[in-house]
């Protein structure tokens, strides 16, 4: 099983909302209740509700380092009821239009050790689109031991009519070693999956609600993840607040 954040920084909008501790450093605050964990389309939660919280430290710089959390359950009697990343890295504003946002995360499941790995990521935006990239050489697998794995994808966000933010993402997980054995057959080394999200911020919150579904089957989904029901399509909606 895999359970990995998809961590979408937006440091710029960030560092005009943060708290400013001094000519050089400020802090973001980021609060969130989802009714489900997604992360690249697979429920980490069960399809239960998640409360989020994170916090991340700026430089004028560029340079950031942070800590996010949030409940999870993978069910089969696992003990582990939290992950907690640790990220740093550097946004680059090229202009107004164009940025770069390079980084390291570390994803840590107390109690549950053998899910602890690392990625090296690559955001680059440019007039509302991003292309990012995710790497993992210590990504686990069902049988315990260390393999590569990339997740891509491609997004854009966009302002509409109403005050209505537009988020649309399309990404690909690919195991670059193989990851799943099942007697059926049904385990899959890649995957592809998509969200669109509709945001509006209303009484000093922003409120979402996204569309997050895979091209598993749920064979395959029972095969890579353990249920059937972890990978198919499903409405979240949340309510976050950045200070």
């Amino acid at each position: 099983m895999r359970r990995i954040t998809l961590l979408a920084l937006t440091l710029a909008p960030l560092a005009c909302q943060a708290v400013q501790l001094n000519d050089d450093f400020a802090l973001q605050i980021d609060l969130n209740l989802a009714s489900d964990y997604r992360t690249r389309g697979i429920s980490q939660t069960q399809n239960d509700p998640a409360a989020q919280a994170g916090a991340t430290l700026l430089h004028s710089s560029g340079l950031y380092a942070g800590a996010w959390t949030s409940n999870v359950d993978y069910g089969f009697g696992l003990k582990t009821r939290q992950e907690v990343d640790y990220y740093a890295g550097w946004y680059w504003q090229a202009t107004d239009e164009v940025n770069l946002d390079l980084g390291y995360i570390k994803y840590s499941y107390p109690k549950e050790s053998q899910f602890n790995q690392s990625e090296v990521y690559a955001i680059l935006g440019a007039y509302g689109f991003q292309l990012a990239a995710y790497y993992s050489n210590d990504a686990s697998t069902v049988f315990g031991e260390d393999q590569d794995a990339l997740y891509s994808y491609v997004g854009y966000q966009a302002s509409l009519p109403l005050e209505v933010g537009l988020e649309l993402r399309y990404g690909r997980m690919d195991f670059k070693d193989p990851m799943f054995w099942s007697t059926a057959g049904d385990s899959t080394d890649s995957f592809h999956e998509w969200q669109a999200k509709l945001t509006r911020d209303f009484v000093g919150v922003t409120w979402g609600l996204s569309y997050i579904d895979t091209d598993l089957s749920e064979a395959e989904c029972a095969s890579n993840y353990g249920f059937t029901d972890v990978c198919t399509a499903t409405w979240v909606a949340s309510v976050s607040k950045s200070f």
